[in-house]
């Protein structure tokens, strides 16, 4: 992929944030809340998986 088309993408995605949380804030919440439970959920779930692979 051009390097033109990357930056292209990647500070599309920055005004589309800035621009989601100035006008949704509340939604905006929602969806790191979200992310942030997903990420917590996958942690665990390879903690568990090593401690039972260990035992």
């Amino acid at each position: 992929m051009p390097v033109f088309v990357k930056k292209l993408l990647t500070w599309g995605s920055v005004a589309f944030l800035i621009y989601f949380m100035a006008f949704r804030p509340d939604g905006a919440a929602q969806l790191f809340k979200a992310i942030g439970a997903a990420l917590v959920a996958m942690a665990q779930g390879l903690g568990d998986f090593l401690t039972t692979l260990m035992t």
